[in-house]
């Protein structure tokens, strides 16, 4: 039934959620003429994209009422632009919210119902003059995306009303439109009954946010087509079965030609009569299966013809061919076992929020392709159009998730209380819920990169939820559904097709999957990539190879939510949740990317690519072995190189080509040299692109393997060079050929150390045993439960008389002996012997003492005087890497500046680490440098323009100081960072520092 007047109380009826708007469909391109299909340009589209007028209100009570009428003077409004959020022209404020909702605590207010005293509304207007093409047809206008709910009105006549902020809403407008200028209406409310199923963990805006256009339609139109792209039951031909559904004045005919990738004939269907339903079929024989690793798509066109035989309608339709299914209680696609090494993607941009771009898009696609992420759940609603055709060319799986999010009405301060849940069994939300399964599904069913659907996410579980998983699988039955929230209900277990869980540990997993389980499992959520995280991911993606029934799963999550704000200076700065005067907020937690919002990698992609490689090489003296864990495809696009470094060097490299077939391994022989020279060798090999693709250039390396040896040979003794000490009151002195160093017995430390004129002490070289806290640090309580740390390596006690000196032929060994404020007590005693080149070998003790907390670090610290330039280091690298997240790094020698090496992170934590570092090297503007070695073991390093008390107390990275100094840490000893989640996951024992056992830190000071 079409209404013609708005009524504002359907903002708080959920059983109100769509007035006036058409079916949902296909996302289908159409044109009028071959020509214009060729040229990819729909005449019969019109964008209403740009600057329109405005007007913002912060509740219904305040908002211009009649500006809808066609003789409303707008002289007074503002302007927007149009898509984009309402809080990033100018209007209202920007809030960030995880679980609770937006108005906890502000509002005693429980489903359907609004805050009437804080709902911001933003009024629309756009003149526009219907275009050309688009006269004398049926006319129609399309709202991409607005959130929450809004009404429009043309030219003062009501056109409809929607809700459902990711997916399209649709009204006729033929009746409405006329000549010369038309003048459009749209009412935005940034709350309505919908706010309660969309409440997902992102900052809560409002308004127009993706495209506006008017189309039109020929007089006989092709609708909606489902493309049912099969593959027979040997995975050898492909099964096609087109479904389309015409309108209009229905007459003429309709025919329909498949061509191959290359444009080359494959089927042709004469002409049939047009009517209501038309289906065409066919076998493909030997047909390319499409998938992630090769995309291949096929090209289906329909031509609607008059009676005439004139063309009234050309439809080019991409499609692939491809099965995917339940076999034996594994997913399969196209016959083989499936693992989403996955990642969830929240639309997100710096500066524009959810109103993302194509080029962001583009951006985003690459980068995925080039870190070996193979699937996306797209969290928690459906994405632009393009992000789907882009899916399908790349080759990207997708979880399509629909609209649906009530986390904060069944879980509260991560307590299950599902007493007021919605939508639950409630029978005024079923149809509305039922009806955000309808509009992802019609939308985006034509697209083979979607696998799944999604019933949503955190919305507990109930027969509204039920009712979706049952459409999806009537409507669509060659996918499977997914949702995770039957694992709080498991009366709902039907529901999902899948076991899906959340941040469950790698032990959890793996108790689950001995079990014998009904169900494959995924984690739709894992490795919680808040800050400096993802420590121990290797832990889940080992259980691909332990486990059939283990299928993969999905990092939380993308990117970075922060918006880009000016300060009162003008300058840009990155913020998050509280940065707005927004309260309530969930300040910081948004910030979970493995990208930062800026669209620039973290250091955490370096290892993501790396354990996602489904290329694994392993070099040895022979050659190499490549394990092909591809699906579909051997390895012939790839050119492999085979790279020896002696001590960081490189002394051989040699390339080769190998086809190793898929879900194959084998040894590839190459003739390496026997290098018997003293040292340490890496062996290295490569995968590169042979040429070009669409998301990288030839060259570009998708995976790397390596290995380490040594060749031992004979130490020869060094020379012994004269040394000269003096011994002061307070100080001894230790001069030889170009170094002096002044050891004190007051301070209890080195408190110069000078090489060929240069000084390098600018603080006393002291022991460290804190590192700035993680975000991780803080969920998991570690920090506080080892606080004593921080004081111990700030208030200690020191007595002149625990300096210990010791002179022979040719060096000076000096001790200082610490009693640290911990209790029990405990001490650290650091020794450093001079000989006459310069050297000092440094050695620090801690002694352990039973009762006391993990560390989270231990080593010594050198704060130079001023800042230096640049560092160096043969070790792990190139990017931050920890004990539980250094697979990705590879050993090297590297380059990189104090100041680059202050990683992004949202709030300041511990960064820039890297671990098995054999030697460093520090140097200033003028080119003075000074070295630190290795002893027995490598060291873990990091150069920095902060100290670790500096980066504790700053919230946000604008808050840190002017760079005054550079803190070189020399660590035997590092926490890693963790990461299964950010709320209390503890790091892995393997990766903790006792605090009950000793611990030494040794390694030589020398000119370089």
């Amino acid at each position: 039934m079409e209404l013609k007047t708005a009524k504002l109380e359907w903002l708080e009826d959920p059983q109100v959620f769509a007035v006036n708007r058409i079916q949902a469909h296909s996302d289908h391109c159409y044109y009028e003429s071959a020509e214009e299909a060729e040229f990819g340009e729909m005449r019969l589209r019109q964008s209403l994209n740009g600057i329109w007028k405005f007007s913002y209100a912060d509740n219904p009570g305040e908002r211009v009422e009649h500006f809808y009428k066609a003789d409303f003077s707008a002289d007074q409004f503002g302007t927007i632009e149009v898509p984009g959020h309402i809080e990033l022209n100018g209007y209202g404020q920007c809030q960030y919210i995880n679980t609770m909702y937006p108005w906890d605590g502000l509002a005693d207010i429980r489903p359907p119902f609004t805050d009437k005293s804080n709902n911001p509304v933003g009024s629309y207007l756009r003149d526009f003059e219907l275009e050309a093409p688009l006269k004398g047809k049926r006319q129609f206008i399309s709202f991409q995306g607005v959130e929450t709910a809004f009404y429009v009105w043309l030219n003062g006549i009501f056109i409809g009303y929607g809700e459902d902020s990711f997916t399209p809403s649709e009204f006729e407008i033929t009746h409405a439109l006329k000549e010369g200028t038309n003048r459009l209406a749209v009412e935005v409310y940034k709350r309505s009954s919908a706010s309660w199923i969309e409440d997902q963990d992102f900052f809560r805006f409002s308004g127009i946010f993706r495209d506006v256009y008017v189309y039109a339609i020929p007089e006989c139109h092709v609708e909606d087509i489902f493309i049912h792209g099969d593959v027979s039951d040997d995975y050898e031909d492909g099964l096609l079965r087109a479904e389309l559904k015409l309108t209009g004045g229905i007459s003429g005919t309709i025919s329909a030609i498949l061509r191959d990738g290359e444009g080359v004939e494959v089927t042709k269907w004469d002409a049939v009569p047009a009517k209501r339903d038309v289906e065409f079929t066919t076998c493909v024989k030997k047909a390319r299966l499409w998938s992630g690793e090769d995309p291949y798509r096929y090209e289906l066109t329909f031509v609607l013809t008059d009676d005439q035989g004139s063309v009234r309608e050309v439809i080019p339709q991409k499609i692939g061919f491809r099965r995917f299914e339940m076999k034996d209680r594994i997913m399969h696609l196209n016959g083989k076992r499936i693992v989403f090494r996955g990642i969830n993607r929240h639309e997100f941009n710096v500066r524009r929020g959810r109103s993302i771009t194509k080029e962001d898009m583009m951006w985003d696609i690459r980068f995925l392709k080039r870190h070996n992420i193979n699937a996306v759940r797209t969290c928690h609603y459906p994405d632009q159009s393009l992000w789907y055709e882009l899916c399908d060319e790349y080759g990207i799986y997708l979880i399509d998730e629909a609209n649906l999010e009530s986390h904060g009405s069944w879980q509260k301060m991560g307590a299950v209380e599902p007493s007021w849940n919605v939508p639950g069994n409630l029978p005024e939300w079923k149809e509305c819920v039922v009806d955000r399964a309808k509009s992802v599904l019609e939308r985006d069913k034509n697209h083979p990169s979607v696998l799944i659907w999604s019933c949503g996410n955190e919305s507990y579980a109930g027969e509204d939820i039920l009712a979706m998983a049952d459409f999806f699988r009537e409507r669509d039955p060659g996918r499977l559904v997914h949702y995770e929230g039957v694992f709080h209900n498991r009366e709902y277990d039907r529901i999902s097709d899948m076991e899906s869980r959340m941040y469950a540990t790698a032990s959890d997993v793996s108790e689950y999957l001995k079990g014998d389980p009904e169900k494959p499992f995924i984690l739709c959520e894992y490795m919680h990539a808040m800050g400096n995280s993802l420590g121990g991911m290797h832990k889940y993606t080992e259980l691909e190879d332990q486990y059939d029934m283990y299928q993969g799963g999905f990092i939380w999550d993308y990117m970075d939510q922060s918006l880009m704000k000016k300060d009162a200076y003008g300058k840009e700065h990155m913020t998050y949740g509280g940065d707005f005067g927004d309260r309530p907020t969930d300040y910081s937690f948004c910030g979970n990317g493995i990208v930062y919002a800026d669209r620039t990698e973290s250091p955490k992609a370096q290892e993501v690519k790396y354990l996602y490689q489904d290329i694994r090489l392993t070099p040895d003296p022979k050659g190499a072995t490549i394990e092909n864990r591809r699906m579909f495809t051997d390895t012939s696009d790839l050119e492999f190189v085979y790279t020896v470094l002696k001590d960081g060097e490189l002394v051989f490299q040699k390339s080769f080509f190998a086809e190793v077939d898929p879900l194959q391994t084998q040894l590839i022989y190459v003739e390496v040299p026997e290098f018997t020279e003293p040292g340490e060798y890496v062996r290295q090999v490569s995968a590169l692109l042979k040429q070009d693709t669409l998301w990288a250039d030839a060259g570009f390396e998708i995976s790397f393997g390596e290995n380490v040896y040594l060749v031992e040979g004979k130490t020869e003794n060094s020379f012994k060079e004269p040394l000269k000490v003096i011994y002061g009151d307070v100080n001894i002195g230790v001069f030889g050929e170009g170094f002096r160093v002044l050891f004190s017995r007051q301070e209890g430390s080195i408190v110069s150390l000078v090489y060929d004129g240069k000084e390098w002490v600018g603080r006393p070289v002291m022991p460290v045993y804190w590192r700035a806290t993680t975000d991780n640090d803080k969920g998991n309580k570690f920090s506080v439960n080892s606080s004593v740390w921080y004081g111990a390596g700030r208030f200690y006690r020191y007595d002149n008389k625990n300096c210990e000196v010791e002179e022979g032929d040719g060096f000076i060994k000096v001790s200082y002996l610490y009693e640290l404020s911990t209790v029990p007590k405990s001490s650290t005693k650091v020794t450093y012997l001079v000989d006459g080149s310069g050297a000092i070998q440094v050695k620090a003790v801690y002694q352990g003492q039973k009762g006391l907390p993990q560390l989270p670090a231990f080593g010594l610290r050198l704060i130079t005087p001023e800042a230096v330039k640049k560092f160096a280091w043969y070790g792990k690298g190139p990017e931050e890497n920890y004990s539980d997240r250094n697979r990705g790094a590879r050993l090297g020698i590297y380059k990189d500046t104090p100041e680059n090496n202050i990683s992004r992170y949202l709030v300041p934590q511990e960064c820039g680490n890297r671990t098995e570092v054999r030697w460093l090297k520090v140097s200033d503007m003028e080119g003075h440098s000074i070295g630190f070695r290795a002893v027995n073991k490598p060291f873990d390093v990091s150069v920095l323009p902060y100290t670790a008390e500096e980066l504790e107390s700053a919230t946000h990275r604008e808050d840190l100081p002017a760079v005054r100094y550079t803190v070189v840490n020399i660590l035997g000893a590092m926490r890693g960072v963790g990461g299964d989640d950010s709320w209390g996951a503890p790091v892995h024992p393997e990766y903790c520092i006792s605090g009950e056992e000793e611990l030494i830190t040794e390694f030589i000071i020398e000119k370089r």
